[in-house]
């Protein structure tokens, strides 16, 4: 067989669950089959290397892929990222948990590599600002994985949209639970501080933003607390976010979003996903577990195997023609990010590069500079919170005022505390 001369070098910052569930078979996927566009032609995509604090589970990985992966380097701290970047890697995917990402994303810009970011991308618009620039500065993708919007159903309700047929949203409603283990087990080390609007609302933020349109007005935000944390603590067991949008003709839609990961684990679903949204001439439902299967094995569901499952977003399957294979729109977003990657290097000649790369930046679905928005409304949403917990509650963010680009208001001050100065 003839070596492909076309090659990408991928590398990992994070090798939890996300990796487990996404990356690792987009990886072994492309070291079986390449990845074919054909703009470019045939591509091979190795993981060359990940970066973890201790690299016990990158090791664990390497035993057991047994052969379906490229031999790679495990980098551990100190300064394990900083060990990665200075390897042969052309882009590198973070998969950290969210109050990590800056830095991590900041040194893979720095270092001129491709960068893709679990979602939320950043924490605050200003370190978006800088993300921003660095990607601008050194002609780099810096992109966000936004899977949700990948999923058939949530496609299908854009397509709706965009072809008017449902015409102008007027309200949504939209709810993520997941189980104890969540926030018990699986990221028990970092949740302390953390609330899980910022983790899993940001899908939502992102649908609403990207199917939508509109421009973000205002944002407010409550929660509870006292499973994962004390009740007057900084630990959110789950939050109801609420934004408000205006849209072209004046019109103005609300948006509610209703976050949590102390769900019983003895519930039937990995998750529990519900949406509606309002039209003028329409309503959309959608509910994660009612489109699905059901299955109860005894001595396995619901704990070590829950009743329902998305096979939509990340499966494990027999192919009927005999292959064993992991699928799903979960593995489908990163694989669209590598050929964006793989069309801007590889697409054309060298000197058409920079348009080759402009073109990949106006995809705004997931390009870090279309996240304006969604950051503002995570940034938002934070500062509320910091604020009900110091006692301060009931706290609204203005989105683009006379005062600033976010301008949080307090009850019993007139003035505004600007956390955000540019227009967002």
């Amino acid at each position: 067989m003839t070596e492909c001369t076309q090659k990408l070098r991928g590398g990992m910052v994070g090798v939890g669950m996300i990796f487990d569930e996404t990356y690792r078979p987009f990886f072994e996927h492309a070291r079986a089959h390449g990845v074919y566009d054909r703009r470019f032609g045939l591509m091979e995509v190795e993981l060359s290397g990940i970066a973890s604090r201790t690299g016990k589970r990158a090791e664990a990985y390497r035993t057991a892929a047994q052969g379906a992966i490229h031999d790679f380097t495990s980098f551990v701290e100190p300064d394990s990222a900083g060990q990665l970047l200075q390897s042969d890697v052309d882009f590198v995917c973070v998969a950290t948990p969210d109050n990590r990402h800056f830095e991590a994303a900041q040194a893979v810009l720095n270092a001129g590599k491709h960068l893709l970011l679990e979602k939320p991308s950043v924490l605050s618009l200003q370190e978006l600002d800088a993300l921003q620039t660095l990607a601008a500065e050194k002609g780099v993708l810096a992109k966000v994985v936004y899977h949700k919007l990948f999923d058939p159903d949530h496609k299908k309700l854009r397509t709706l949209v965009h072809d008017n047929v449902l015409q102008h949203v007027n309200t949504g409603y939209c709810t993520l639970l997941e189980p104890k283990s969540i926030s018990g087990g699986q990221f028990a080390e970092w949740i302390q501080g953390r609330n899980p609007g910022t983790y899993v609302a940001v899908h939502y933020i992102k649908l609403i933003d990207f199917t939508f349109g509109g421009k973000l007005t205002s944002v407010t935000c409550t929660g509870q607390r006292g499973l994962v944390g004390p009740t007057d603590g900084t630990t959110w067991d789950s939050t109801q976010l609420r934004l408000i949008y205006e849209y072209e003709d004046g019109r103005e839609a609300a948006f509610d979003i209703h976050t949590s990961w102390v769900t019983p684990d003895n519930f039937p679903g990995y998750v529990e996903q519900e949406v509606q949204f309002r039209f003028d001439n329409g309503i959309w439902n959608g509910h994660s577990r009612r489109r699905g299967v059901e299955c109860t094995v005894e001595q396995l569901t619901p704990h070590d195997m829950k009743i329902s499952m998305n096979n939509h977003y990340n499966g494990s399957f027999i192919e009927p023609h005999g292959d064993r294979s992991q699928r799903g729109y979960g593995i489908e977003v990163i694989e669209r990010f590598v050929r964006e990657v793989g069309y801007v290097e590889y697409g054309g000649p060298g000197d058409s590069r920079s348009q080759r790369l402009a073109e990949m930046q106006a995809l705004t679905y997931n390009d870090l500079s279309a996240d304006r928005q969604v950051v503002a409304a995570v940034q938002a949403m934070e500062a509320i919170l910091e604020k009900h917990a110091a006692g301060q509650a009931n706290c609204i963010v203005n989105v683009n005022e006379p005062n600033g680009g976010l301008a949080m208001y307090i009850p019993g001050q007139a003035e505004a505390e600007v956390i955000y100065h540019p227009a967002v």
